[in-house]
């Protein structure tokens, strides 16, 4: 179905009306008390919500492009259907493969003094889910964990952000007119509408934004004792190790981090780099964004900042930087443009350790390279800093790649490219740390809306009367025996 006019007054950047919170408490009633009528839909009813999603992304792609591009000033088409749609609905294709097998009670191994008895794991809906979407992927990460609670048999509401309003209007009337007012809504506001948001009594809430909020977040659903997963960020690194192959390794790293203009949770942070190779990279690094970006100032594949605060942002990381010793090398002669919100990726080299550059999750297209003359180095230099949702390793000497994994904890690896372990939808994608708890996508996000409940299943002939009181010699000789074997 395609979507209706957007109104007139989400059309300019700024917050969305707030919700009353009164609103948003009977909202999650009235979802509660659905999911409460149907505890557990069959798989042909999760099917037939998945279907609907699909369908629903599919038939109005083009308007959620527009949108999208619309909040950002500009965005890709080709880069959204990429980044957004195509992930969604590879993610979908996957939960309608798999997710009646999911379902399945799981039989699970019964002692031998328990037999006959059996045991299994039976997956339940946990109930409504709230799932908290950030602005840089707007789409892809408000129905991505949808997917997931879904397929779960959960009912869900969606808070979207404020920064996108286009979008997140759309969503909205989008998911009313194809789904059932007590199985899936969307919920628009500001930062307060948020905060209410995350203080209601969800079976599961989770969240994607930035670690200072996650800390607000989990403060909230632990009034209520809500299991939270969160989705952060940090500074993810990138090593080019000794082997690796080092013009391949500029290329991918430079694809990862302009896709979205660096606005993304799981972009390279900073690279770790052999000494004395950083002019090599600055050069080949030129040519790559050369090539991937030609006539950057017309270009339409490049994607702008999201908005003037954080293009200031991003600016001062900069500036500061190099007022610490820093040097600067913009990979375009084209200067920044703050009218378009356009910022050329640009690769810093001598940033202070001290620095807010080298402190804070860069989430746009500021580069910096950090030297180191061993592999033990490179290792070090990621322990000693809080554990990233990403990491990735550019190396073709095995030992060297087996240290990398054995040694780092990140939330997710890739090794010889970057964000694609993103895009495998059997592959559960969470954080550690300061960068996230919890997981979802695929199976984990199966498991992570359902109550993995343990059901014993006693059989009508057994031995439980033979270890009850009154306990005498015959309890006494059966532990001895039990003790023994």
């Amino acid at each position: 179905m395609g979507a209706t006019a957007l109104n007139a007054d989400v059309l300019d950047h700024g917050s969305l009306d707030g919700v009353g919170s009164t609103d948003l408490v009977e909202t999650f009633k009235h979802l509660r008390a659905a999911y409460l009528r149907e505890p557990f839909p069959s798989w042909e009813v999760r099917k037939a919500h998945l279907k609907t999603l699909r369908a629903l992304i599919l038939n109005n792609r083009d308007e959620l492009a527009d949108a999208i591009s619309a909040d950002f000033g500009s965005r890709s088409r080709q880069e959204i259907e990429l980044s957004e749609i195509f992930l969604l609905k590879e993610e979908i294709d996957s939960a309608l493969k798999h997710g009646a097998g999911w379902m399945r009670a799981q039989r699970r191994a019964v002692n031998k003094w328990l037999l006959p008895a059996r045991a299994l794991v039976m997956p339940q809906p946990l109930g409504v889910i709230g799932i908290v979407a950030p602005w840089n992927y707007p789409v892809q990460l408000a129905l991505g964990p949808l997917i997931c609670a879904l397929t779960a048999g959960n009912r869900a509401l969606i808070k979207t952000s404020e920064l996108t309003p286009r979008t997140s209007r759309l969503l909205e009337q989008l998911v009313a007119e194809n789904f059932d007012h007590d199985h899936v809504r969307v919920i628009n506001g500001d930062a307060s509408v948020g905060a209410a948001f995350t203080s209601l009594p969800f079976d599961h809430l989770l969240f994607t934004g930035s670690t200072k909020v996650g800390y607000q977040v989990m403060r909230a659903a632990a009034e209520n004792l809500t299991p939270v997963t969160l989705e952060l960020g940090g500074k993810a690194p990138a090593i080019i190790g000794p082997n690796a192959r080092f013009d391949y390794a500029v290329d991918s790293l430079l694809i990862g981090k302009t896709l979205n203009a660096g606005q993304t949770c799981v972009a390279p942070d900073y690279v770790l780099i052999p000494r004395g190779r950083e002019h090599e990279f600055i050069e080949r690094a030129r040519q790559a964004f050369g090539r991937m970006y030609p006539d950057l100032q017309r270009n339409r594949d490049y994607t702008s900042i999201v908005s003037p605060r954080h293009f200031s942002r991003l600016q001062q990381l900069a500036s500061g930087a190099q007022a610490q010793g820093a040097t600067l090398h913009p990979l375009s002669e084209t200067s920044a443009d703050v009218e378009r919100r356009r910022f050329p990726l640009t690769v810093v080299t001598g940033a202070p350790d001290d620095s807010a550059l080298m402190q804070e999750e860069i989430f746009g297209p500021l580069l910096p390279l950090v030297p180191y003359d061993t592999l033990d180095q490179a290792i070090e230099y990621i322990n000693a800093r809080p554990r990233p949702l990403a990491l990735y390793l550019y190396e073709q000497n095995r030992p060297a790649i087996e240290r990398v994994l054995r040694e780092t904890i990140a939330g997710g690896v890739a090794i010889n490219d970057s964000l694609v372990h993103l895009a495998c939808e059997d592959l559960p994608f969470g954080g550690v740390g300061a960068s996230g708890m919890g997981a979802y996508h695929g199976y984990e996000g199966f498991r992570t809306f359902s109550l993995m409940k343990p059901v014993f299943r006693q059989t009508r002939f057994n031995a439980r009367n033979w270890l009850s009181p009154p306990y005498g010699r015959r309890f006494a000789a059966l532990m001895k025996v039990m003790l023994r074997f």
